[in-house]
Formats: C-alpha cells, structure tokens, sequence
C-alpha cells in the first residue's frame, strides 16, 4: 500500500503551490498517493481523491465566511472523517490559515501519529504572535517562504525550514524585455475592493502627469475579464477620452513590471514580483479608516511593504491612507521618470531585497521536507 499525502488549499494560489509541490513528490517517490482539497490543478493530479472546492472556499472577510458557516463546518467534517478513514502518513496544510490551523488542531487531538506540515506561514509574526506557541504544539513542522520567518518559529520550538518564494521559479524563465522609456505601470491589486480604492487614485495621478508630459504613458492589468471592466468604468467615470494615454490590458503583468520605466503598486505579492523583476516602484495602501486604525493596532511590523520587511528598512518608499493621493504619487513618479540616478539606485536596492527570497526550487524543497516523514518503499511494501 502506497504512503499517502492528504493536501488542504483553499485558494488559487495555494492551489498552483500545491500542485506544484506534488509534482516534485511524484518525480523523487513515484508511488506517493494524494487525497484532500485544492483546485483545478492539485485535483489533475491527485484525481478523484482531491477535491476542487477553491471557488467556494476562496472568501474574504470575517462577515462572508459566517454567512457561509454552514457549508465551512460540512466540510471541514467530511474531510476529518477522510482523514480517519485515509489514515495519511503527512497532513500538509497550505496557506489559508482560519482553515487550517483549525484542521492542524482537530487532526492533532484525533490522529496525532498524523505528521502535520504547514507550507506557506500565515503572517502572525506581523499581526498575531500570540498564535505561535499553539502552532508548535499542534505542527510538526514550518516550511516558510520568508528567511525572516525561520529564525522566529524555530526560536519558539517549531521545526523550520525556509525553502524559498514559489515566485523565483515563477519569474526566473523569462526572457528579459527592453524598457519603454516614458511608460509608467500602474497595479492597482487583484481584488474589487482594491479597484475601487486605489485606480481612481492612479487615473487622477496620470492626468496630473500628462498635462505638462503628454508623451508619458501609462499601462494598468486586469487580473480577470470582470476586473477589466471595473477598471474600464473607473476611466469613463474619471472623464479619460478614447484617445487617453493609458490602456487596460488582460493580464500581462509580469510583461509590464519588465517594460515600464516606474510604477506605482498596490501593497501585496506584485511588490515582490516587481522588484525581483528590478522595476522601481512606490507602494500605496489605503482602506477604510476603521479597518486601518484596527490594523494598526494588531501589526507589530513597522512597514507594510514585503520588500522593505525583506530589506529590514524602507528601500519603497510607503503611501499609506492620508498619503496615498495624486500629489505624493505624482511626485515620486516624476523622480523616477526625471532622475535616473535615482531610478538605478532603487532598481539596484530592490532586487538586491528579493535576492534574499532564495534560489529556484522552493517547491523541490518543499517536497523534499514532506517525504522525510515518509516510510521507504521498501518498508511499505513489507508492511503494506
């Protein structure tokens, strides 16, 4: 009988990791078996026994999972009795962390021969370090994806390997594209919240800079066809003309961070995509007031921006709530588009921040951790 690995992912990302992670497992131990819950792309490869279950499991905010408590409580009991009926050598827990540090608790009362392995650290260190010491008695061990994460959960008793960012191997094929002089990108996030907030907030910084530069350009990606649209309604609100400098393209970002001159990104994974791609950028970061009192009164960290907390000081500079207007963004835009000096000192600051991201071959390594806690084929074979 074949070790099996039960994977629990609960959004995209965690869905193309996963698979990712599997991969490696079934290039380095071919018998491995899979089961438990993640997207399209771990169920191609798990099979019947991975669910697809991420459009119903991907929801934001405190308010839409209660809405939904019903539908999250089934299925965390369908997958416990899985569990027990599976009885799986490793546990591995990806991400999403209200879910699965939930799960890492229950399969530790109930099974705990089960190895359990989190992949992917939820950011307590920033905003709940009160959660670690029931992480180490209820994980066996901490993959992270941040060198500054390992000294922190390894201080506290947790076995931690730092195994890298997924986004070095993601971005480490491409082929490098000349910049377009005078083109600006702006990455206003991935979410509607997000659109909402801060393109309005780009679009007046682009009119402000083309009154005096018509030459200027600027380019904004869509995540997906429905955020296109948004942003497409943001423009005609904003009064921009068909013939206006700015273009709103389907996806394309990676393209983007490599061609444009500067930009201007909403906090979040595209800071670190753009400065492994060695593009300047500023940060901007607003929300609602209440929200952002609250946060700042959890966060322990003092920037926001992944890079500058990679950097262990401000190398972006940050435009948060009050700051993050036309005046302050145009400002730095037009520093970067004046004055390349300047431009080539951050360029160079910033990619030598990601740097510290790791080599290609998170996901390798990720897989290599999972599998010591494996039994030898030769061991299941007598047993089995």
């Amino acid at each position: 009988m074949a070790a099996t690995v039960y994977l629990i992912a609960g959004e995209l990302s965690g869905d193309m990791h996963g698979a990712a992670m599997m991969q490696a497992m079934v290039k380095l131990r071919p018998e491995v078996g899979f089961a438990g819950a993640g997207g399209p792309a771990m169920r191609a490869l798990g099979g019947d026994r991975v669910r697809d279950w991420v459009d119903d499991a991907a929801v934001v905010g405190i308010w839409e999972v209660l809405k939904r408590y019903s539908y999250f409580k089934a299925r965390f009991f369908e997958m416990l009795e899985e569990i027990r009926a599976i009885q799986p050598e490793v546990l591995v827990l990806i991400d999403y962390p209200g879910y699965n540090l939930r799960m890492a608790s229950a399969v530790r009362e109930a099974f705990p021969r089960t190895r359990i392995v989190y992949y992917i650290s939820p950011q307590v260190w920033a905003w709940h370090k009160g959660r670690i010491p029931k992480m180490v008695r209820i994980l066996d061990r901490m993959l992270c994806i941040f060198p500054f994460e390992q000294p922190i959960f390894q201080s506290a008793g947790l076995e931690t390997t730092f195994v890298g960012h997924p986004l070095v191997d993601q971005l480490a094929a491409r082929e490098p594209l000349a910049r377009e002089e005078n083109l600006v990108g702006l990455f206003p996030g991935s979410r509607e919240r997000e659109i909402d907030s801060l393109f309005p907030l780009m679009l007046e910084t682009a009119r402000r800079m083309s009154i005096n530069h018509p030459e200027r350009r600027f380019e904004a990606p869509a995540a997906s066809p429905r955020l296109a649209e948004r942003m497409r309604g943001c423009l005609e609100r904003a009064g921009f003309s068909g013939d206006a400098p700015i273009k709103i393209t389907l996806g394309g970002s990676h393209d983007l961070m490599q061609r444009a001159t500067c930009a201007v990104i909403a906090s979040g994974t595209a800071t670190l995509e753009a400065a492994r791609l060695g593009l300047p950028y500023c940060l901007v970061y607003k929300v609602a007031w209440l929200t952002f009192l609250l946060a700042k009164m959890v966060i322990k960290v003092p920037h926001i921006g992944l890079v500058n907390i990679l950097a262990g000081e401000e190398v972006v500079k940050e435009y948060l709530q009050g700051e993050a207007d036309p005046v302050h963004l145009q400002a730095a835009l037009e520093r970067f588009l004046d004055d390349p000096v300047h431009r080539e000192e951050l360029r160079a600051r910033v990619l030598a921040a990601a740097a510290k991201l790791g080599a290609p071959g998170g996901h390798q390594r990720a897989a290599e951790a999972v599998l010591e806690y494996l039994p030898e084929p030769t061991l299941i074979a007598r047993h089995g």
